[in-house]
């Protein structure tokens, strides 16, 4: 560990490519985490949708929609609201609002997390480089030095030339990790925001249906 901290310490200006994309990697993480662990997700669902049903059924739409308006950055409620805003036309067009909201929420939640992978992938790339262009410039030293330096400096180089390799591995392999984890919970949030949109549907389809029946009562 000492020697990589000596490493970066003595070559900075040849690392520091790898610590830019690092450090680049970490703040998509923290952010990434923030928005997909606490600002996205509504808290309690199932309550959300009784409550915005039982709002529904009894006529009060423009009191769903405000409880929707409570949630301005869950992208759950602002599906169920656009559903509810096109309450008054046809089935048609509610589901091509529907589509039109859910896919801009999707590319919401998808946004920045595939860029750790493309980082995971340049620091290894970057890492490797360090690595090749160490060695290139450890045999030059050697073929300029004495005999006994030779087997010296030639450690040496390499030992610096693997560090790049090692740091360049020390930021990809993290990156990794939270990609698979972030797109993980990234495909869960589009799964839900998908199931808002079919419930939301479900709603005004039972409401619009509770009244055909009493208007058919009613004639008969």
């Amino acid at each position: 560990m000492s020697d990589l901290v000596e490493f970066i310490r003595t070559s900075f200006w040849h690392v520091s490519p790898i610590l830019i994309a690092g450090i680049f990697a970490v703040g998509i993480m923290i952010e990434r985490w923030k928005v997909l662990f606490r600002t996205y997700p509504i808290p309690d669902a199932e309550s959300f949708f009784d409550r915005i049903t039982e709002m529904v059924e009894a006529g009060k739409i423009k009191e769903a929609i405000q409880v929707c308006e409570r949630f301005p950055e869950k992208p759950v409620a602002q599906v169920t609201k656009q559903a509810l805003l096109r309450a008054h036309q046809t089935e048609d067009l509610i589901e091509h609002g529907l589509q039109l909201v859910v896919s801009k929420s999707a590319q919401e939640i998808q946004r920045r997390t595939g860029f750790l992978a493309t980082v995971a992938n340049v620091a290894t790339l970057l890492g490797l480089f360090g690595t090749i262009a160490g060695l290139i410039n450890s045999f030059q030293a050697v073929g300029h030095a004495d005999a006994q330096q030779k087997s010296t400096l030639l450690a040496a180089g390499i030992s610096q030339a693997m560090n790049a390799t090692l740091l360049g591995l020390g930021v990809a392999i993290p990156c990794m990790i939270a990609f698979s984890f972030l797109t993980n919970r990234t495909n869960r949030l589009v799964a839900e925001v998908d199931q808002a949109a079919v419930r939301s549907l479900d709603i005004l389809k039972q409401k619009l249906y509770g009244i055909e029946t009493t208007a058919k009562d009613s004639l008969s």
